[in-house]
């Protein structure tokens, strides 16, 4: 008999995949194919050949973004060499198969004019063909943290589960897990500057910690501008957060005595210009001043614009 050899996988997706004694025997003989033109139907469980034509692609892939290039070498490689890592397939009908993860190579072989594929056949529900494609794309390709976060999501979501189950699957702690899906609280325009990787995930993790939406923006609109390093960042937002906590009790001290009408034009104000805006009212008669405080020339030359200085 042949010495059995377990299948490289990650530990959540091998716990998965649940793979039997006859799929790892497979795995260390030659690769088993229908030949073109054969009535045989590749049986669950083995590794088989499959038309590509077969093949729907995976509804719950998490991938959007496919490097082309990438995808490009990769078939240049397959034209050479072949496909070395099969497909996951879960069996649909009598000659229709469904994605479970390699997308990025069923892509590739297509390019590289391939009309049929090395696939592992499989048999999964729903949940877990959304867990299978979850996992091992989270685990084997290089997702950006916005992609990772959205899949940490929809596991949550459609999976039911707990941020703990969440991080046994995936194995990482539930902070990690935490901090990705907390990105998605951020603005739509800082969580597209991560996907695109114009900020880090370390720049991320402290815009995070401000819970003020214009104050983000500013932090990051800096970030851009300056190219401010993650330690900076942290930084800025530190000092950020000091300052906001002596203020505190000054400016809801003030508000105490300002009224409705008032409190919302400073708010709109402060909305309006990226920073805090202090309205300082005086006697019966509503005089007072407003205070636009900016944080650089580049800052000020920012609020000049935006009142058509």
């Amino acid at each position: 008999m042949a010495q059995q050899r377990k299948i490289g996988l990650g530990k959540g997706l091998s716990a998965l995949l649940n793979d039997t004694e006859e799929v790892q025997q497979a795995v260390s003989q030659k690769t088993r194919s229908t030949e073109p033109g054969s009535n045989e139907i590749p049986a669950v469980g083995a590794i088989s050949t499959v038309k590509i034509t077969d093949v729907q692609v995976n509804p719950y892939q998490p991938r959007t973004d496919f490097d082309i290039e990438a995808l490009n070498e990769l078939a240049d490689s397959i034209k050479l060499q072949g496909l070395i890592q099969p497909i996951t397939v879960r069996k649909m009908d009598h000659r229709t198969y469904q994605l479970i993860s390699g997308e990025r190579r069923l892509r590739a072989s297509k390019i590289a004019g391939l009309t049929e594929i090395p696939a592992y056949i499989r048999t999964a529900n729903d949940q877990q063909m959304l867990e299978m494609a979850l996992i091992e794309n989270i685990q084997r390709e290089n997702l950006n943290a916005i992609e990772v976060a959205l899949s940490f999501q929809r596991m949550i979501d459609e999976c039911n589960l707990k941020q703990e189950e969440l991080g046994d699957r995936v194995s990482k702690n539930r902070s990690t897990v935490t901090n990705y899906l907390r990105l998605l609280k951020l603005p739509p325009v800082i969580q597209a500057a991560i996907r695109d990787n114009q900020i880090s995930m370390g720049h991320a993790r402290a815009l995070i910690n401000v819970s003020d939406i214009d104050k983000q923006l500013y932090i990051f609109r800096e970030m851009l501008t300056k190219g401010l390093s993650v330690r900076k960042v942290e930084e800025l937002v530190r000092s950020m957060n000091e300052n906001a906590i002596k203020n505190k009790s000054k400016e809801s001290t003030k508000a105490k005595g300002m009224s409705f009408e008032l409190q919302k034009i400073q708010d709109d104000l402060a909305s309006k210009f990226s920073t805090k805006v202090k309205l300082n009212v005086k006697g019966k008669e509503g005089k007072g001043t407003i205070e636009i405080p900016f944080a650089s020339e580049d800052d000020l030359s920012r609020i000049l614009e935006l009142l058509d200085w």
